[in-house]
């Protein structure tokens, strides 16, 4: 019998085959000149007297996201540029590909760039899809074909544990959706067990083309491995027949046809289809990570997001807004924020509870630094996982997700700029993986934000209190409500002894950089 040994010795001598093959990918850049289109057309109607600005609209809710991305698609006239760190194939992500398919039958060029964190045994349908003559599909730092991908975590860390954390839908350079969705049914309304709430913005504007340069700095990338290039066997034309074939039959089932039904009656739809959907204006501009972060540890590398976002920080003088459902200090970064509440600036943070969180191991980062804080007079809210029945049925109708999480991506700095993007405030998406936002110039979206902020922390929230017993130990109670009703808690709220020990355990490992 092999002991634990021998079965990690096997490891690292397979792990010494694991390789990738040359890529041979060729570039291809973003379609200029695409003003005669008809989302570029519609924008020249839009824009009035906004010459030079960019024009922004918040997509709240995941129908509007999801139909925003879907008209967007049906719209398009010669291009869709599309970069995803996961899609999902659940229900939500098949209507994704089915619109992307229809769109490259028209002759659209869709190029589409994943990265490959879940991307694990679906290479068959990747490839299926990129048969087509109009698709082009990459993946991003992709992981060995050669070997399962277990192994390659210990083997490959600090190269494939680093990922493409981006998210953008762009066509004919004329329309960006970019924020915190991936592509998959929990961010767009149609998982009855969780309801994310998180946050995209549409833009149309000068600010479009700078996505797609970013766009293009991925795409022509040496990261970006066009699926045939990983798995040269697997190039099948006629099976497209059959992914049409089997689209149809699924599109005709009644949960997707109910579903496709929410989606046509939503409120956004309605804005659409009477003409009366109302940008804001204002200046922006693309904060992102160059690709080339990936394969170096160089913060300070003039082109990253870090590097663009940090004057901001550094300028604040009223108030700050955080939300971040993954949101781990660190030292530095909690002493940033003590010090910005002590000199007068009103701090206040948005993340995911114990309860709520769908990556624990985060929380534990998290929860170590939520006393400093405190003590320093910034203000915690923590999102309450449960929704009671008028929340659910506001959310989704009479049956509505039973949990909430926040994954909502955003700042906002004096209420007069706002970030909105892929951007957690952990060390790994400022260190480890790559990110893209878009930074706003108005105080429209500001106070906007802040309303949704204002909104969310006053009834789907617990506010944090810092409080001394008898004998001088700090105790943190949780202020929230329950069924209707206020309710003090004094431990996680919705959790159990063993849950609260285990990510008491975990807080204890060295461990924060991975976070």
């Amino acid at each position: 019998m092999i002991n634990k040994t021998g079965v990690i010795c096997i490891l690292l001598l397979v792990g010494g085959c694991a390789s990738l093959p040359p890529n041979s990918g060729t570039s291809s850049f973003v379609l200029q000149n695409t003003s005669d289109t008809r989302i570029g057309k519609r924008y020249r109607e839009l824009r009035g007297g906004h010459l030079k600005k960019s024009g922004f609209l918040l997509l709240k809710t995941g129908l509007a996201a999801f139909t925003a991305r879907a008209i967007l698609a049906q719209g398009a006239d010669r291009s869709i540029d599309v970069q995803y760190y996961m899609i999902h194939s659940d229900l939500t992500g098949i209507l994704f590909a089915d619109q992307l398919i229809k769109a490259a039958d028209r002759g659209v060029r869709v190029r589409l760039l994943i990265d490959d964190m879940d991307l694990d045994k679906r290479d068959a349908g990747l490839s299926t899809m990129a048969a087509h003559p109009n698709i082009d599909l990459r993946i991003f730092n992709p992981f060995s074909r050669e070997m399962i991908r277990a192994p390659q975590f210990l083997l490959n860390f600090g190269a494939v544990t680093r990922r493409m954390h981006n998210k953008s839908f762009t066509v004919d350079n004329q329309a960006t959706i970019v924020g915190g969705r991936n592509i998959g049914n929990e961010y767009f309304e149609a998982d009855p067990d969780l309801a994310f709430a998180d946050l995209d913005i549409l833009a149309i504007g000068p600010v479009v083309k700078e996505v797609s340069t970013s766009f293009d700095e991925y795409w022509n990338s040496g990261l970006a491995y066009p699926i045939g290039v990983l798995r040269p066997d697997l190039t099948d034309k006629e099976g497209l027949k059959e992914v049409r074939r089997k689209l149809a039959e699924y599109l005709a089932q009644d949960s997707v046809s109910e579903y496709l039904q929410s989606l046509l009656h939503s409120p956004f739809a309605e804005k659409i289809r009477n003409n009366d959907l109302v940008f804001s204006w204002g200046d922006a501009a693309v904060m992102a990570d160059h690709p080339a972060k990936l394969e170096s540890y160089d913060s300070d590398y003039a082109h990253s997001l870090s590097s663009r976002i940090a004057p901001f920080f550094e300028n604040l003088s009223r108030e700050f807004l955080i939300f971040s459902p993954y949101f781990v200090p660190g030292k530095e970064g909690t002493r940033f924020l003590a010090d910005l509440s002590k000199k007068g600036v009103h701090v206040r943070i948005l993340t995911n509870s114990l309860a709520s969180t769908d990556v624990g191991v985060v929380h534990a980062g998290y929860a170590r630094y939520r006393f400093a804080l405190l003590r320093a007079g910034v203000e915690l809210y923590e999102m309450n996982k449960v929704l009671d029945k008028d929340e659910r049925k506001e959310k989704k109708g009479d049956g509505g997700s039973s949990k909430a999480s926040l994954h909502t991506k955003s700042f906002v700095f004096d209420r007069q700029y706002v970030f909105i993007g892929s951007l957690n405030l952990d060390p790994r998406s400022i260190v480890e993986n790559t990110e893209i936002g878009i930074m706003v110039n108005s105080t429209e979206l500001a106070d906007a934000m802040a309303e949704k902020f204002d909104n969310t922390v006053a009834t789907q929230a617990f506010r944090l209190e810092l409080n001394s017993d008898e004998d001088g130990f700090e105790l943190i109670s949780w202020h929230g409500q329950e069924n209707g009703r206020e309710r003090v808690w004094t431990a996680d709220p919705h959790t159990g002894f063993w849950r609260r020990l285990g990510i008491g355990l975990l807080r204890l490992l060295p461990i924060e950089s991975q976070l």
